[in-house]
């Protein structure tokens, strides 16, 4: 299937007709892209996006289990073990952070999904969450994207463009994760081809996994942050600064395990596990960004 949906398909789709969907954009109401002056919609947010205007939806009504859900972080990791907050984590990336938030199935998300239409990261509109009435977006922390490659550099990545020039093994993030939706955005941009480059066989399901697959030679690049790079002792050339958040229903804010967390981020020990960390900026932590 399609990752990307043209207007006719996303029309068809959703039993609408084009001009409908012409309207939803012109609006603000329906999440998109638009490539080379051509709108593309991405067929897993226009279905996070269907399930936020469910009516009558059973599962937005009952009380979230404790779950941490979306992207990896390993600051907010370590956070949730030592805040004592009793939140487990299943983190397999943004799009299915936000998927698990919306049918009830987590309290909290991780996410950093870039909208490549505005330059922005974690629009509730653009991701499929405009209908959720109570929902909040909470800033955790600005972090360093780049390229992971072995020490010592040696095949001289610097961009994307070499990448291909190289012929090197790219690593890969599954469909969904912000790393794999940022990729996709950083190609298009330098003007490269995805058909034309050498992708790892698998996905590696967590920034930790992509890293590990570097260091033990199984690919010789890959997008990913720089605490990633530090922790596999990797060389690390930055190229984005992105914005993580954390997104829930409001009233999961108040639950215990949610104060725990947040709490435990104003003390000393938060504050110097961050400094430790490469590529991580917290001034902004906790900051409301959104507030439906």
């Amino acid at each position: 299937m399609n990752e990307y949906l043209t207007t006719a398909e996303v029309a068809d789709y959703l039993r609408l007709k084009e001009r409908k969907v012409y309207d939803l954009v012109r609006q603000g109401h329906i999440p998109c892209s638009r490539a080379t002056g051509k709108l593309l919609f991405p067929r897993q947010h226009i279905d996070m996006w269907l399930l936020s205007h469910l009516k009558g939806d059973q599962a937005q009504r009952l009380p979230p289990p404790p779950v941490l859900a979306g992207s990896q972080d390993p600051l907010l990791e370590w956070a949730v073990r030592e805040s004592g907050s009793d939140l487990a984590s299943l983190c397999h990336g943004s799009g299915d952070g936000v998927r698990r938030l919306l049918e009830g199935k987590a309290m909290l998300a991780g996410i950093h999904l870039l909208n490549a239409t505005t330059g922005r990261y974690n629009e509730p509109a653009a991701l499929g969450l405009g209908g959720v009435r109570d929902l909040i977006v909470l800033h955790w922390a600005k972090r360093r994207q780049g390229l992971l490659v072995a020490p010592g550099n040696p095949h001289g990545i610097r961009t994307m463009s070499d990448i291909v020039k190289q012929g090197a093994m790219l690593a890969r993030r599954q469909s969904g994760a912000g790393a794999a939706q940022l990729l996709h955005c950083l190609l298009q941009q330098a003007g490269v081809e995805p058909t034309t480059l050498k992708w790892m066989a698998h996905a590696a399901l967590s920034e930790e996994d992509l890293a590990l697959a570097i260091a033990q030679g199984e690919a010789d690049v890959g997008l990913g942050m720089e605490a990633a790079a530090q922790r596999q002792q990797l060389d690390f050339i930055p190229l984005v600064e992105e914005s993580f958040d954390v997104v829930m229903h409001r009233r999961s804010y108040f639950e215990p395990s949610v104060q725990a967390l947040f709490g435990f981020v104003r003390e000393p020990r938060f504050a110097q596990r961050a400094s430790t960390l490469r590529g991580y900026d917290v001034s902004q932590l906790g900051r409301v960004l959104y507030n439906a």
